[in-house]
């Protein structure tokens, strides 16, 4: 089991969204659902917790009503090994799919959590000992939404 579990705070939403979530990602599942008793203080029988994995990692989602709401302060990075990948994963999180593009390769789902959706190139460049390139590189991606890697790799190549 692992140490440190990401929790995640929803009004209501909470078993719609790990539905959503683990369809995007392989290796993910919901693993349980947990429901309000009697002592509430959810109603009876609606849905409490739900454990469930993205990509191997777990997670839970907690129904807790109207009282916190996520910000950009904290996001969840997914590493894209391509620009089918980058393309997917924003078009489903992003406006495609209910929420709002930002900038940088970031985008806010339709739940208001925050994603960085970054291929996995951009760190190699952006490391490159050429700093000139990095800075093309990071100029690059300032200037972007969703992150476009045959841009960035121009970039770097000037």
């Amino acid at each position: 089991m692992q140490k440190i579990t990401t929790s995640l705070w929803f009004d209501d939403q909470a078993e719609e969204a790990a539905e959503f979530y683990v369809s995007l990602f392989p290796d993910s599942r919901v693993l349980e659902v947990q429901r309000y008793g009697e002592e509430g203080p959810g109603r009876p029988g609606s849905v409490m917790i739900v454990a469930f994995e993205l990509a191997g990692q777990r997670y839970t989602a907690l129904n807790g009503g109207p009282v916190f709401h996520f910000t950009e302060a904290i996001s969840l990075s997914v590493d894209c090994g391509s620009q089918q990948e980058v393309d997917r994963l924003w078009d489903a999180l992003g406006t495609g799919g209910g929420g709002q593009d930002s900038a940088c390769g970031w985008v806010q789902d339709r739940y208001g959590l925050s994603w960085q959706i970054v291929p996995r190139v951009l760190e190699e460049l952006l490391r490159s000992p050429d700093p000139e390139a990095s800075g093309r590189v990071m100029r690059a991606m300032l200037g972007m939404k969703k992150l476009d890697i045959r841009a960035l790799e121009d970039a770097a190549r000037g």
